[in-house]
């Protein structure tokens, strides 16, 4: 019979480091990111003319000074008070589920979230026109598809990272239940007895039936 202490160790350690080692990770992640996409935002505005494409690789990828008033990569203009909020909550519920990272893996896939989630949610509370709808500034041209930035890029490689680690069932302390505990845990709960059961439906003793002729009487022994 497996116990709760047992299927706690069937759970194995994924790269799992102490709590501050995790916030060091996602610290500096964050501040990586955050000023790589402001210093080279800066550059692009003093370097740049809006609207002005400068071939890198052609027609597949160049510089093009933009303002956007929409998503990641130029998308879904007209809603930035939308995008405002959402990108506040994003770096509240990072902040708040920080305290319990003890995994490498999520602590850098979120330093790497956060960092562009800030670097684009500092365009919109303090550029033009107004503060919660400022426009981001975009400048990484790719093929005249969408036009981003480094904050964007942090955010698209941390979102299948995350995914990767949900699918996988890593936990923000970056342990993994594994199919043996599952398997465990559920021939636990179906040899456990039903507590809600009636006394009435316990299952009846073998040894106070003979075969198949049920109770014998002493006349009936007797007579045999």
């Amino acid at each position: 019979m497996t116990d709760s202490t047992s299927r706690a160790t069937d759970s194995a350690p994924r790269s799992t480091v102490s709590r501050a080692r995790a916030l060091a990770y996602l610290g500096v992640g964050t501040v990586l990111v955050l000023a790589a996409d402001q210093a080279t935002k800066i550059a692009a505005l003093a370097a740049l003319e809006p609207g002005v494409y400068h071939p890198l690789l052609g027609d597949w990828f160049g510089l093009q000074l933009v303002f956007n008033p929409g998503a990641a990569f130029s998308l879904a203009t007209g809603l930035t008070w939308v995008f405002t909020i959402a990108a506040v909550a994003v770096t509240v519920v990072i902040i708040a589920v920080a305290r319990r990272l003890r995994s490498r893996a999520w602590a850098v896939s979120l330093g790497l979230l956060l960092g562009g989630n800030l670097g684009n949610l500092g365009d919109r509370l303090f550029r033009d026109p107004g503060f919660a709808q400022g426009h981001v500034v975009d400048f990484l041209n790719y093929g005249g598809f969408v036009i981003g930035n480094v904050a964007d890029i942090a955010i698209v490689v941390a979102a299948p990272l995350i995914a990767v680690l949900l699918i996988r069932g890593v936990g923000l302390d970056g342990r993994v239940e594994s199919a043996g505990s599952q398997a465990g845990t559920k021939a636990d709960d179906d040899t456990r007895p039903d507590e809600d059961a009636p006394p009435g439906d316990e299952p009846p003793d073998p040894t106070d039936q003979e075969g198949d002729g049920g109770d014998v009487t002493p006349g009936e022994a007797e007579r045999g």
